[in-house]
C-alpha cells in the first residue's frame, strides 16, 4: 500500500508539472523548470532578495541557484544589480515580464487547483492538507 501511495504521488508531480509545461508554453513562456517558477514566485513575495537569501528559500546551492537566475535574466524575467553596499552582492528583482509571468501562474494555479480537486468535498481538502503537512512534517 505504501509503496503505490509513492508511486501515486510520484505520478500526481509528473502530470501537474506536464500540465504547467504546457499550459506556459501556450501563453509563451517555453524551456522553464520548476525551480523556474520557485524562483519568481519568491521574487513577487520578497520583491527584492540577494542571490544568498534565495538560494536558502528554493534549497538549491548558490551556483545552482546563478545558473538558474542567469537563464531568467536573459529570458528578461528577473533583473540582477550590484548591491549598492558590496558590489560583489547581487540584487534581484522581477522585471515586467516577470511580473506578468506571475499574472499568468495565479490563473493556472487557480486552475491547477480547480482540476487537482474537482470531485472533493471541502472536508476532503481538508483532511488530505492535514495528511500532507504530516508526511512533510516527516522529512524535517
Amino acid at each position: 500500500m505504501a509503496n503505490t501511495s509513492i508511486s501515486q504521488v510520484s505520478q500526481i508531480h509528473s502530470l501537474t508539472a506536464d500540465f504547467l509545461k504546457k499550459r506556459l508554453a501556450q501563453n509563451g513562456f517555453d524551456d522553464f523548470a520548476s525551480s523556474h517558477g520557485n524562483i519568481l514566485f519568491q521574487l513577487s513575495i520578497n520583491k527584492t532578495i540577494t542571490m544568498k537569501e534565495l538560494a536558502a528559500k528554493i534549497n538549491r546551492d548558490k551556483s545552482t541557484t546563478t545558473v538558474l537566475v542567469r537563464k531568467l535574466e536573459q529570458d528578461g524575467l528577473v533583473s540582477v544589480t550590484p548591491s549598492p553596499d558590496d558590489r560583489r552582492n547581487k540584487i534581484l528583482s522581477l522585471t515586467q515580464k516577470g511580473n506578468e509571468y506571475n499574472t499568468l501562474m495565479k490563473k493556472l494555479s487557480k486552475e491547477l487547483v480547480g482540476k487537482f480537486y474537482k470531485g472533493f468535498s471541502k472536508e476532503e481538502i481538508e483532511q488530505f492538507s492535514q495528511f500532507l503537512e504530516r508526511i512533510k512534517v516527516n522529512f524535517e
